[in-house]
C-alpha cells in the first residue's frame, strides 16, 4: 500500500505541474478550442459514433478537453482524473463554454468510492495506462461502470512505442509488465523546454495483459486496430507524412504506434 501512495503521490506531483504548462501550450490550442475547435481525433470518433444523449464516463480525462468535445456532440459527460489542477481547469472551461459536464477528482481505482452509477459508454484515451500497475482493477473499474450492453471505447499508443528510449533510436525496456519504470521527466511532450524537472513512474503493459483482463471482467472485444501513425505529434523527431499523421522519422510505417478497441458488456 506504500508504494501505490508513493506512486500516485509522486505522479500527481508530475502531472499537476504538466498541467500549469498544457493548458497555454500550443499543442492543446485552449484558444482554438474555446473558439470551437473539437480534441476528438478520426480514430475513437470512429469507433463512439453517435454519442448523443449517451451517458459516458471518460477516466483519467487530463483538463477535460476530449470530455467537454463530447459535451458539444449532446453527450451527457463525466470526467475523471487524480490530478487536482487539472479537475480545477476542467470546471472552469466547463463554466466558460456553459456545458454541463462533471468531473470528478480521484484516482481510477478510488471511484467507486466516488461514484455509483453506470454509463452507455466508457471511454479512455492516449497516455493513459501507462500509468497505473494493475491491469486487472483497471478492468473491474471499467466493467463496474458500464451498463449491461454498454460499450468501453479505447485509445492507446502500442507498448512497442515504449521499448525504446526517447530517441526512439535503442529498445530500452521490455514489452511486457517486468517492474515499474522510474524516470526523471525533463520538460512535457507538449512543450519540450517547460521547466519542469520531476520523477514520474509507470508501467509497460503488452496487449494480451490489456485484452485478457478486459475479458476476465466479463467483457468482449468487438473491434481491435492498430495503426502505424499517431495522431499527435507527441514524440520527439516525428514527421508528419500527411494530415494529422504523425510518425517515428526513419521508421515511418515500420513501427505500431497506436491502438484501439471496442468491447461491451
Amino acid at each position: 500500500m506504500n508504494e501505490e501512495l508513493n506512486y500516485l503521490q509522486i505522479n500527481k506531483e508530475l502531472w499537476n505541474e504538466k498541467t500549469k504548462h498544457h493548458v497555454s501550450s500550443p499543442f492543446y490550442d485552449t484558444d482554438g478550442f474555446l473558439n470551437g475547435r473539437s480534441s476528438l481525433k478520426d480514430i475513437e470518433l470512429g469507433l463512439l459514433g453517435d454519442v448523443s444523449g449517451k451517458k459516458i464516463l471518460h477516466l483519467q480525462c487530463h483538463f477535460g478537453q476530449d470530455t467537454l468535445s463530447l459535451a458539444r456532440l449532446g453527450a451527457k459527460v463525466t470526467g475523471v482524473d487524480f490530478s487536482e489542477e487539472a479537475i480545477s481547469e476542467a470546471r472552469e472551461l466547463n463554466e466558460r463554454l456553459k456545458l454541463d459536464a462533471r468531473f470528478i477528482c480521484c484516482d481510477i481505482y478510488s471511484l467507486p468510492d466516488n461514484l455509483d452509477e453506470q454509463f452507455d459508454i466508457v471511454f479512455t484515451s492516449y497516455g493513459t495506462i501507462g500509468w497505473l500497475p494493475d491491469m486487472k482493477r483497471w478492468a473491474q473499474v471499467i466493467s463496474k461502470f458500464l451498463k449491461p450492453g454498454g460499450a468501453f471505447v479505447f485509445v492507446e499508443f502500442h507498448p512497442v512505442v515504449w521499448m525504446f528510449n526517447s530517441d526512439f533510436n535503442a529498445v530500452e525496456y521490455a514489452y511486457f509488465n517486468k517492474e515499474a519504470i522510474v524516470e526523471t521527466l525533463t520538460g512535457t511532450y507538449a512543450d519540450r523546454n517547460a521547466p519542469i524537472e520531476k520523477q514520474e513512474i509507470g508501467w509497460n503493459h503488452d496487449l494480451s495483459e490489456v485484452l485478457q483482463n478486459l475479458i476476465d471482467a466479463g467483457l468482449t472485444i468487438r473491434s481491435f486496430k492498430e495503426f502505424d501513425h499517431s495522431p499527435y505529434n507527441c514524440f520527439r523527431s516525428m514527421v508528419e507524412t500527411e494530415a494529422s499523421k504523425f510518425y517515428i522519422k526513419g521508421l515511418e510505417g515500420k513501427l505500431p504506434l497506436v491502438y484501439a478497441l471496442c468491447a461491451s458488456k
